[in-house]
């Protein structure tokens, strides 16, 4: 499991107690679990809770301080997970907002053990749904898909931007030793999509589940900003497409 956080102390704790359950299931099945997660320079009780929560359960904390932004948060859990990970082994990367659902990672598990390289939960799926986002956050994921798929096309994906993903460990891997530290070279929330357009270009095979995004589950203030986000998805656009 790769979490960023940022002043998550709300959230996390509930969102690991569910998360526990999913990973005991599929802990029957023969999967250990770790779980890393990297706190962005968080200034409320996460820090503590995160030491707490340290002596019962695999949990290994990267701190930043100060924040440095969801890409370069995302980029050195990842980093470390597939450092610790076999080629084969699945590295789980989700929001630790309580936003995102723990039991479809049995699905993104089924998905990636049946060939896949990347399995998004995706929010354009038969059966996906959006609870609780504000129209503004849904038009602007609209638009981020729509441009993404007509610059950078990959097969079977749909969502872009989503930052709920299972990855096979190998893929990540190669990655870090084709780009290094500039495998994610974005700090803000374009840095999903750009690291879904690397991967493609390495050859990775990407499929996707229907996600049902509850935004009411979240407690505490949403840390996207939607004009920087807008303005920051066009420039990596244009620059991705200048500089592969």
């Amino acid at each position: 499991m790769v979490w960023p956080a940022y002043n998550e102390a709300e959230n996390l704790e509930s969102l690991i107690a569910r998360t526990e359950l999913v990973l005991d299931r599929l802990g029957q099945l023969g999967h250990e679990r770790e779980y890393i997660i990297v706190d962005d320079g968080s200034t409320d009780g996460t820090p503590q809770l995160l030491a707490r929560l340290c002596a019962t359960l695999p949990i290994t904390v990267i701190t930043h301080k100060p924040n440095q932004g969801l890409g370069p948060t995302i980029r050195d859990g990842l980093r470390v997970a597939s450092e610790r990970a076999d080629d084969d082994d699945l590295l789980v990367a989700m929001d630790a907002d309580n936003t995102h659902p723990p039991g479809l990672m049995i699905a993104m598990v089924q998905k990636a053990l049946a060939g896949n390289d990347v399995v998004i939960a995706s929010r354009y799926r038969p059966g996906a749904r959006v609870v609780g986002l504000q129209w503004h956050r849904k038009l602007l994921s609209l638009g981020a898909r729509a441009a993404f798929q007509l610059t950078f096309p990959i097969p079977g994906v749909r969502d872009y931007t989503c930052g709920y993903r299972c990855y096979r460990a190998g893929i990540v891997r190669l990655a870090f030793k084709r780009y290094g530290a500039a495998f994610v070279e974005h700090s803000g929330f374009q840095c999903m999509a750009d690291i879904l357009v690397r991967l493609a270009r390495l050859g990775a095979i990407v499929d996707e589940v229907p996600l049902v995004l509850r935004y009411d589950r979240k407690r505490g203030e949403s840390k996207m900003r939607v004009a920087r986000t807008v303005l920051q998805t066009l420039r990596l656009l244009v620059v991705r497409r200048l500089r592969p």
